[in-house]
């Protein structure tokens, strides 16, 4: 579990506890999975995260209308390490994705990463995660490479995101 709950998330985006305004932005790391041919993404992906795994990668909560924070973090969104979001946030994937399978060749990957994204909540916002980040751009972590073609798989070593040596919890759902 990370370090907010359920019941403390929704607490904490009821409203701003400073101003009173119910509009907030979310900031998080949530699973994505992308096609991608000859190292190269095919389509922007889709999102493969659930409810409790939005939460668990939330490393802040800022209001619309004022700016103050209602929940900020500076640990790692994936493995809780200390200072870890520093080392998250704006840098290159530690994975590198191949251009072909280096097992059959084959031109066609699918991987799995954490993108960074926001999500505005509030009476007029719908809450849909916006990828702020996708693969290739600094900020998407690439955590799983599978090939379509054969048995091929690659997994980054230790926290995906951080570096950090885990051990890695579990994670939810």
């Amino acid at each position: 579990m990370g370090n907010l709950d359920e019941k403390t998330f929704e607490t904490t985006i009821a409203h701003c506890t400073k101003c009173g305004a119910k509009a907030l932005e979310v900031f998080t790391y949530i699973d994505r999975q992308i096609s991608v041919m000859l190292g190269e993404r095919n389509d922007d992906g889709r999102w493969t995260h659930d409810g409790e795994k939005f939460i668990d990668g939330v490393y802040r909560i800022k209001c619309i209308a004022c700016s103050h924070d209602q929940y900020a973090s500076h640990d790692c969104p994936r493995c809780h390490r200390a200072g870890g979001l520093a080392d998250v946030v704006g840098k290159p994937s530690r994975l590198a994705v191949p251009k072909r399978c280096p097992s059959c060749k084959a031109t066609e990957l699918t991987l799995t990463g954490f993108a960074p994204a926001t999500v505005r909540t509030g009476e007029a916002h719908k809450p849909s995660p916006r990828p702020t980040a996708l693969f290739g751009d600094p900020g998407f972590h690439v955590a799983h490479i599978m090939c379509d073609g054969c048995d091929y798989v690659a997994l980054a070593e230790g926290c995906p995101l951080c570096a950090g040596p885990g051990p890695l919890r579990t994670r939810p759902g």
